[in-house]
């Protein structure tokens, strides 16, 4: 959430963020999606109106966390299936040294089957998280605060570039 937060910071000129909680998603049944439950609902519809989306994850054992992919698997769901041809970027932070390499490759997989349009570069992987953001929660690292404003920047172009098709 701090990362997002710092995003939120960095916006160019015309973008806006809002930041979803996915605390409250029921695990993915798919006996339960007709009708959708309501917490659902309200996320697929948040999807289908956002011009793009911005993931930020963790790495937890080498992955993405399970609280986001089940909401990407209740959001890939017909007959809509908001995901699909919706600009997106990633990013993420974890205290390894790693960053989030190997969990930004799992998601942007599970995001490419799902027919998003990845943003490929800049990547933003904040390693040692611990050490990027002060006791307040605010990203310090001026590096990864101009990664992250770039990736800003050519996910606004990006989404341009898509909605013009």
């Amino acid at each position: 959430t701090a990362l997002l937060r710092a995003a939120a910071e960095l916006l160019p000129p015309g973008m806006t963020l809002e930041i979803t909680d996915l605390a409250g998603i029921p695990l993915f049944n798919q006996d339960e999606e007709n009708p959708f439950p309501e917490e659902v609902a309200r996320l697929r519809a948040r999807i289908a109106a956002a011009d793009a989306l911005l993931f930020a994850t963790p790495e937890y054992n080498s992955s993405i966390s399970g609280v986001l992919k089940n909401a990407l698997d209740w959001a890939s769901r017909a007959p809509d299936m908001p995901l699909a041809g919706k600009p997106a970027a990633l990013m993420g932070a974890s205290t390894g040294v790693f960053g989030t390499a190997r969990a930004q490759l799992h998601l942007r997989q599970v995001l490419a089957h799902l027919g998003a349009l990845v943003l490929t570069k800049p990547e933003v992987m904040v390693m040692r998280a611990a050490d990027a953001f002060d006791e307040q929660g605010r990203l310090v690292n001026e590096v990864t605060r101009g990664f992250l404003g770039q990736l800003l920047v050519e996910l606004a172009q990006w989404t341009r570039l898509v909605s013009a098709r």
